[in-house]
């Protein structure tokens, strides 16, 4: 749960920066929200969720 709380901070965080630097307007923006909405409801929704937990693992084990 912290860990897809953190990435939904994160990308709304990139998502207003890239609207209000002017890099994606404001339609766009949306149509990709609802989107990723949509694409949650989707028989993908484990398949991604097991990718980008494996991502975080994997950054989580680098130890420098």
């Amino acid at each position: 749960m912290a860990i897809s709380l953190s990435v939904v901070l994160l990308l709304a965080i990139i998502l207003v920066v890239l609207i209000r630097g002017g890099s994606i307007k404001t339609g766009p923006a949306i149509v990709a929200i609802l989107f990723g909405f949509f694409l949650a409801s989707t028989g993908m929704a484990p398949s991604i969720s097991r990718f980008l937990n494996s991502i975080a693992e994997t950054i989580n084990s680098i130890s420098f």
